[in-house]
């Protein structure tokens, strides 16, 4: 297991992205880019952030099992209802999505690329730890859920 490996909460690495990407869009104005219907995205990436989140919490509810993701081993179920039939982590989906309102907010290049950042960190210190527990702690329920659903969409 590496030190990272469910050490930072995904709330707070979305925060450190969105802050990052702001750092980045004031240091670099050259990068500044004109987005059609600014406004229009935005709300709509907000909008779908939120509610894929906030989905996926009030699923985790309804099935009664833990929405901590520092303790997936701690997880009483398999949920593959709702949002959970198209997404394996819609809230974290959601975040992304979020942190894409932002980028249009700011309108930088810069901005843009650090959501593959995000990506790459939930990807590698979030969401593949979380695989392994759910593996360790269902077996071939989640791994059926796993080739039957996308990790993202």
């Amino acid at each position: 297991m590496n030190a990272l490996e469910l050490k930072i909460p995904p709330l707070l690495v979305a925060l450190l992205i969105a802050i990052a990407m702001w750092l980045a869009s004031t240091n670099l104005p050259a990068l500044a880019i004109a987005i059609p219907w600014r406004t229009v995205l935005i709300v709509a990436c907000a909008v779908a952030g939120i509610a894929f989140a906030v989905a996926g919490v009030v699923a985790f509810r309804k099935a009664r099992t833990t929405v901590n993701p520092t303790t997936p081993q701690n997880s009483s179920s398999v949920v593959t209802t709702g949002v959970y039939r198209f997404s394996r982590n819609p809230m974290y989906l959601g975040f992304l999505l979020f942190l894409a309102a932002w980028a249009i907010a700011l309108s930088n290049a810069a901005a843009f690329l650090l959501l593959p950042a995000f990506i790459a960190y939930m990807n590698r210190f979030q969401i593949s730890v979380e695989e392994r527990a759910l593996l360790a702690h269902f077996g071939d329920e989640y791994l059926a859920y796993m080739r039957s659903v996308r990790r993202w969409l």
